[in-house]
C-alpha cells in the first residue's frame, strides 16, 4: 500500500475517533501532497506524484517542525513547541525507518561504487543515486560531507 493512501486511511479513522490533532496534522499532509499535485500539473491536466514525492514531503514537513520546535524551545514557548513535536510523530509514522549513521555510511559507499565515481566531480551522481534508492530514509543534508569524505578517500579532491 503506497504512503498516500495510508494517509488517507490514517485521516478516515481519526475523523471516526475524533481526535482533532491528529486530523489537523493529517490534512496538512494530504494539503501539501495536493499542493505538490497541483505545481506539478501538466498540460493533460491531470498528475498523480509518486510515492517517492510523497516522501520527499513528509520529509520536508518534519524538517520544518523540528525547526520550528527548536525556535519555539529558544523563545520560551514550550506549548508550541510540544505542540511541533507532536506533529513529528505523526509525520514520522508514514516515513520509512531512518538508517543509523553505520548504514548511511555503508549506502555511500555502495552508492559511490555503483556510479563509479572517482572525484568531487561527481557528487552530485552520487547524490541522485541516494536519493532514488534512500528517500525517506536518510537527512541528505548531513549525507553530503559524508560523500565528499569518501570521494576525498578516492583521490578525487
Amino acid at each position: 500500500m503506497d504512503t498516500r493512501t495510508q494517509v488517507n486511511q490514517a485521516l478516515k479513522q481519526a475523523m471516526k475517533d475524533k481526535a482533532a490533532s491528529r486530523l489537523a496534522t493529517l490534512r496538512l499532509i494530504n494539503a501539501a501532497i495536493k499542493d505538490k499535485e497541483i505545481a506539478a500539473r501538466g498540460e493533460d491536466g491531470e498528475t498523480v506524484i509518486g510515492d517517492a514525492e510523497v516522501l520527499a514531503i513528509l520529509g520536508k514537513m518534519t524538517k520544518q517542525r523540528n525547526e520550528s520546535a527548536r525556535a519555539y524551545e529558544e523563545g520560551g514557548r514550550l506549548d508550541l513547541a510540544e505542540r511541533e513535536l507532536a506533529e513529528i510523530a505523526i509525520i514520522e509514522e508514514f516515513l520509512p525507518k531512518q538508517l543509523d549513521e553505520e548504514e548511511v555510511r555503508a549506502a555511500v559507499k555502495t552508492a559511490v561504487g555503483e556510479v563509479g565515481a572517482e572525484s568531487i566531480r561527481d557528487m552530485g551522481k552520487v547524490m541522485g543515486a541516494l536519493k532514488a534508492k534512500y528517500t525517506g530514509q536518510m537527512d541528505f543534508g548531513k549525507v553530503g560531507p559524508m560523500v565528499k569524505d569518501e570521494l576525498c578517500k578516492e583521490g578525487g579532491c
